[in-house]
């Protein structure tokens, strides 16, 4: 059992190579609700090393991103703390330091081996259909040839030096020990020829400099795991606990989630990368309450806000099964949240989205919207067809919206007009006012509500659905209200 009396100090440490996606918010959340339960300190470090896949902009990203969802890191590279750089370029003479002590006690070794021979090595392994792997040319040499042929300015790697005899067992909190065979495992370069570290050195040293008392991240690091555990035991560390999360897979729960499978979602509203979540307009309340049950083993329709995570969250109880990826559950969970929100703070959400799109919002009218729109909402942006008609100066309606179902254009005229004389005749239009001379229209004329009320929403909506109709006039007021349903009237008299 996880001991939460102890203080946990936790890192999400993602590289800048793309955008911020769901595998790394659900750790970095995992890992944050480790540290609030235990008072502990959650550290955002930037695995910036591998420069030629950097992209300008992921860094900034990754910080707006988890500020965003409420991961206030406590560590970080731009708000500093006793443990930095928390850039790994910027770290990079520690690595340099600690390859050099992994050679010094025989643990790693200086590798000349040019890509060309490396290549042929692997085609001719691939030929006698053997495992890929270094074939150790350079662990044999000495450590006097080594060095001379480092003084004649030859360029080189570093390699670990992995045993080749027995078995090496790593505890995983959540898959218990992990046997790997020696002879299986092979010397992967811990220092590049720039002089910069692999992820299997940095994030190693890193983890020890920090602190890290518990390394959680995806299990997809699982095949290096044993490198992983034999570099610290190389330096005499001791071993954080290692926490190795369930894969995310495709909604069809076969397979990982792959780029093609994003694709389609974006299509149907969705994706794996949390800036196009935002601008979906999903709610991190939302998001983090269905993340954190992709892999959690609670009820999977608990509504969970961030204090009852922290209060619930056990790393006993994750799942390490892979975890299929529903976006219909999202939409249940936001939808959800959306309508826990106040009346002012769900307009302060939405607002933003209605100016995205043009609309010049006047505060106080959204405030009145809407208590008329919050149960129909599932994503923010909804709001922009709920909501939007209300801050046009005129409407378009599609004409053969006009026109209801079972009448022809000249009986759907009739129907508007004889609305537009019984508006017209209130003094001001309000459900209590309009709503029972409207009814009593629809008796007299032999239809059902949907058409007459059908014809007066198109009109002054401009759209087939919105919030309730006679709220909804009472919002756009009288004058517009009668204004619309005046040019429907022509429109349809147009009709032939």
């Amino acid at each position: 059992m996880t001991d939460y009396t102890r203080p946990a100090r936790v890192r999400v440490a993602p590289s800048p190579t793309g955008h911020m996606h769901l595998g790394t918010a659900r750790t970095a959340l995992y890992d944050y609700l480790l540290a609030k339960k235990t008072s502990g300190k959650f550290i955002l470090r930037i695995e910036d090393t591998d420069l030629k896949r950097t992209i300008p902009g992921a860094e900034r990203e990754i910080m707006d991103g988890l500020r965003w969802l409420g991961l206030d890191y406590d560590e970080g590279p731009d708000v500093g703390g006793a443990f930095g750089p928390y850039r790994q370029t910027e770290r990079r003479d520690l690595y340099t330091q600690h390859a050099k002590m992994l050679v010094d006690n025989g643990h790693a070794y200086p590798c000349f081996c040019t890509p060309d021979r490396l290549e042929k090595v692997r085609q001719e392994q691939q030929k006698r259909k053997e495992t890929t792997r270094y074939d150790g040319t350079c662990r044999k040499l000495s450590s006097d040839e080594a060095a001379r042929r480092i003084a004649g300015g030859e360029k080189y790697v570093i390699r670990f030096k992995m045993p080749f005899e027995g078995s090496t067992t790593a505890r995983d909190l959540l898959r218990g020990d992990i046997v790997i065979e020696n002879k299986n495992l092979d010397d992967s370069v811990i220092l590049k020829t720039d002089g910069l570290p692999t992820y299997h050195l940095a994030a190693m040293v890193d983890d020890h400099l920090m602190q890290i008392t518990h390394v959680l991240r995806g299990s997809e690091w699982l095949g290096t795991f044993p490198l992983h555990v034999n570099i610290v035991r190389a330096f005499g560390w001791d071993e954080p606990e290692w926490v190795h999360l369930s894969i995310f897979l495709k909604p069809s729960g076969k397979g990982k989630m792959s780029k093609r499978e994003a694709a389609e979602a974006v299509k149907d509203g969705y994706s794996i990368f949390i800036k196009d979540m935002q601008e979906l307009g999903f709610t991190p309340e939302g998001l983090l309450n269905w993340m954190a049950l992709m892999g959690w083993g609670v009820a999977e329709n608990d509504v969970l806000t961030m204090s009852d995570m922290i209060e619930k969250f056990s790393l006993d109880h994750l799942n390490p099964s892979p975890a299929a990826v529903n976006f219909q559950k999202l939409d249940h969970f936001n939808g959800t949240h959306i309508r826990l929100f106040s009346t002012d703070e769900l307009a302060a959400r939405i607002k933003p989205f209605l100016t995205k799109a043009g609309f010049n919002v006047d505060d106080a009218r959204l405030l009145r919207i809407i208590p008329l729109i919050r149960e129909r909402l599932v994503t923010l942006d909804d709001g922009i067809d709920f909501a939007g008609f209300f801050f046009k100066e005129t409407v378009e309606p599609n004409p053969d919206d006009l026109i209801a179902k079972g009448l022809d254009a000249r009986q759907s005229a009739n129907v508007a007009r004889k609305a537009h004389e019984i508006l017209a005749a209130l003094p001001e239009i309000n459900h209590a006012a309009a709503e029972p001379p409207m009814r009593a229209l629809v008796e007299k004329l032999a239809l059902n509500p949907n058409q007459v009320f059908g014809i007066v929403r198109v009109a002054v909506t401009g759209q087939k659905v919105s919030p309730p109709l006679f709220e909804s006039m009472e919002i756009i007021g009288r004058a517009k209200v009668l204004e619309r349903l005046q040019k429907a009237i022509e429109m349809l008299e147009s009709m032939p």
